[in-house]
């Protein structure tokens, strides 16, 4: 029986359905498992993706772009295909694509984490026949303390910052991580002032989802204008990009701290020149990764995004499933 999806020099390819999944080339059907941009690329002529993805899809690619929707569950027919979408905790709106055909049954995991980050729907195992799973953090090095336990950690470090009388300044992804230290931000009744592009995507989910204003403390937009003293005991929250702004030096003194699964290892902290780091991921751990495999109960394992090689020699030698690497893009990229 032919496989029911291929690799193709634009990403994975569904023949029977013709439709691609996270294409990085031009597409004229593209499912997409999420907002992150090395999943949703601009140039496709159709995108079907989750509800909750669709807006973050329109204030990155456009409001001009052709989005059709499902909800986690539902199910619809693409030239015989079955396709459906399920949680896989990544970040708001991300999702698994569940893809049955002919007696076969496979699942196109994205990127996912297997903790419940109290934001997003909780990853949910879909037993399938080929399982293709991301491997960005698929060395065993990686392994994440509890959230409770960053929490904790998170906040002692801010706490000196401010007896310091310095400005905390948190650096994260805007999609996905951002919302992540709001939300661990929130019982402590502080106010966090967002760098623009944070800023844009907080007002987005809002906006389509009023019910997220009560998890997170209250915000505020913070231009590069803006003056240091309306920082006083507040926190900074900026994307990466943003680390070495000359904005961000008229702001000093202040305290940073890296937001992210690489800060796990000390050279990665290092490198990136921060005063602090918390290793807080919205990826799956090494030992998340494996217990996502089982519980698919996967014949077969398609590895991609990061250390796929490591992982899927792992599974075949020491887990006897037959599972091979897929080169992407992508493989070095960080963490969104």
């Amino acid at each position: 029986m032919e496989p029911l999806l291929v690799l193709t020099a634009q990403g994975l390819y569904c023949p029977e359905g013709d439709f691609f999944i996270d294409p990085w080339g031009k597409a004229d059907k593209a499912i997409i498992t999420h907002a992150h941009s090395d999943h949703a690329r601009a140039g496709h002529r159709s995108y079907l993706c989750h509800a909750d993805t669709a807006p973050l899809l329109k204030q990155r690619l456009g409001e001009h772009i052709q989005v059709e929707t499902l909800q986690y569950g539902e199910t619809v027919s693409v030239r015989g295909v079955q396709v459906s979408l399920h949680p896989a905790g990544h970040v708001i709106g991300s999702a698994q694509v569940r893809l049955s055909f002919r007696g076969q049954v496979w699942v196109v995991s994205g990127d996912y984490k297997v903790v419940d980050d109290g934001l997003t729907p909780a990853f949910e195992p879909v037993r399938c026949h080929v399982f293709v799973t991301e491997s960005t953090f698929g060395l065993p090095v990686y392994r994440w303390a509890p959230q409770e336990i960053l929490q904790q950690r998170l906040l002692a470090w801010i706490q000196e910052v401010h007896q310091q009388e310095q400005i905390p300044v948190l650096i994260g992804y805007s999609l996905g991580k951002a919302q992540r230290l709001l939300y661990l931000l929130k019982e402590t009744g502080l106010h966090c002032w967002l760098h623009p592009s944070i800023y844009a995507i907080h007002e987005t989910l809002i906006t389509h989802h009023p019910e997220l204003s009560q998890k997170f403390p209250p915000v505020h937009l913070f231009q590069p204008s803006g003056r240091r003293q309306e920082l006083q005991n507040s926190v900074l929250l900026i994307p990466p990009a943003a680390r070495e702004s000359q904005w961000l030096h008229r702001l000093e003194p202040c305290s940073t701290a890296y937001c992210s699964g690489w800060m796990q290892i000390r050279g990665h902290a290092r490198q990136r020149g921060a005063d602090a780091a918390f290793a807080l991921s919205d990826h799956a751990d090494w030992p998340g990764l494996l217990a996502a495999v089982e519980a698919t109960g996967a014949e077969e394992v398609w590895a991609t995004h990061g250390y796929a090689h490591t992982l899927a020699r792992y599974l075949r030698e020491e887990k006897q499933i037959p599972a091979r690497d897929l080169l992407s893009p992508f493989a070095e990229e960080m963490e969104e």
